[in-house]
């Protein structure tokens, strides 16, 4: 599929923005990169489809309120440790 130099940007646009925040929702990928979410999803569809990222189609709740979208996520990419203290069992096992 050919694209336009805008569309090339936005799909680098949306990778990068995986890459530093890990796994987000289409709506919250749409309101960080100023895309509409129609655009969003058409992209993450391809990207999808090419196996660059992982989809779910997810629900979430929030203050009681239910939320339906694509949960999405670079492939393969696993996000850094959290820092502060580290269980028992994983201190055993380094």
């Amino acid at each position: 599929m050919l694209h336009s130099s805008t569309e090339i940007e936005s799909i680098k646009e949306i990778l990068q923005y995986l890459g530093k925040h890990g796994e987000r929702f289409d709506t919250e990928i749409a309101v960080a990169t100023g895309m509409s979410r129609s655009n969003v999803r058409l992209y993450l569809s391809e990207l999808a489809s090419k196996g660059e990222i992982m989809t779910c189609l997810s629900i979430k709740y929030e203050k009681g309120k239910k939320i339906e979208g694509i949960s999405c996520r670079l492939t393969g990419f696993i996000p850094p440790a959290s820092p502060g203290r580290k269980s028992k069992a994983q201190t055993k096992s380094s």
